[in-house]
């Protein structure tokens, strides 16, 4: 591959990891960073050690932008604002001054939260698995509506920059991701488990889909052009998972992505573990193998393995 961007990658425990031409690299090591998303400045913003939420400008200089007590678990930039996700199921906003987040008290108040419940499970007689909280946040293209991904609690959705709040899908659709197009307001996807979710009146209504899919649950979504993508496992311990690929039209079908990325990957690829920008896609499964497209997701390169468990990635 002749040219190749520089890909972030976020770990759950090690830091995070720069992949370039120029090889790979590390930033943060030893500390779990998530929540990997762009910063709308031409760099990213991220949690690190859960109470950090922090900045990282093009050049590779990290900021801190604000702390909380609270575990902070996603983030996302709308226009010049900045909210936050925590693992109680909380949603947080930057203060205009900066370096204090403020708790949305209008989310602590959207109708039905008394049912929500933790996405956890007992293996071999344990619980496993992430507590109650938002998994993912995200807005559509224009920033008139924000969701927010509770797991397990359904996407509520804000009109009005996170004063209120309304729920949006039945909450044991148990949705892993959440994500608007870049370019139409109308069109929202989510990764959930029972199918692809996708909607097109801003979120307002959703329709299932999980014919194609080798099985129905899927963890991460993103957009491509006119494509939406999708990962698939079988469950999220799975050994192996698949990412499909459906154009945004209403007669869009669901197929597997073929052209160079592996049938089977190694692992399922997790929450933000798919990224685009403009023609290029990076893709990130639990095994720590990380492939790159630079065609809309038509030709696929292996650019990096053996990196620690991915969180995250994004492309500069």
């Amino acid at each position: 591959m002749a040219y190749q961007p520089t890909i972030l990658v976020a770990t759950w425990d090690d830091g995070l990891f720069v992949v370039s031409n120029d090889g790979r690299t590390q930033e943060i090591a030893n500390q779990p960073v998530r929540g990997l998303a762009p910063d709308g400045r031409g760099g990213a913003i991220a949690v690190v050690g859960q109470h950090s939420l922090r900045r990282r400008a093009a050049s590779g200089e990290w900021v801190t932008v604000a702390e909380s007590e609270l575990d902070l678990s996603c983030c996302v930039t709308v226009r010049d604002t900045i909210y936050v996700g925590t693992d109680d199921a909380r949603m947080l906003r930057l203060s205009p001054a900066g370096g204090m987040l403020d708790p949305l008290e209008g989310f602590d108040r959207v109708a039905g939260r008394e049912t929500w419940f933790a996405g956890s499970a007992i293996v071999n007689g344990q619980r496993v698995g992430p507590p109650l909280g938002i998994r993912s946040v995200a807005a559509n293209a224009n920033g008139s509506a924000l969701f927010a991904n509770v797991h397990v609690g359904g996407i509520p959705r804000s009109l009005d920059g996170g004063r209120t709040w309304e729920p949006t899908i039945d909450i044991h659709s148990d949705v892993h991701e959440v994500r608007g197009h870049p370019a139409d307001a109308d069109i929202v996807a989510a990764a959930s488990a029972v199918g692809l979710c996708m909607s097109r009146d801003a979120g307002a209504t959703w329709s299932i889909e999980h014919a194609g899919l080798h099985a129905p649950h899927c963890s991460a979504v993103a957009f491509s052009g006119d494509d939406i993508l999708v990962s698939a496992a079988k469950d999220p311990f799975a050994a192996e998972g698949r990412v499909y690929r459906r154009s945004i039209r209403r007669d869009g079908e669901l197929v597997a992505v073929e052209d160079g990325l592996p049938a089977w990957t190694e692992g399922k690829v997790d929450t933000g573990c798919i990224a685009s920008n403009g023609s290029m896609i990076a893709v990130a499964d639990r095994g720590g193998n990380l492939y790159l497209s630079t065609e809309f997701g038509r030709g696929w390169s292996l650019i990096d393995r053996g990196l620690p468990a991915p969180s995250g990635v994004l492309i500069c």
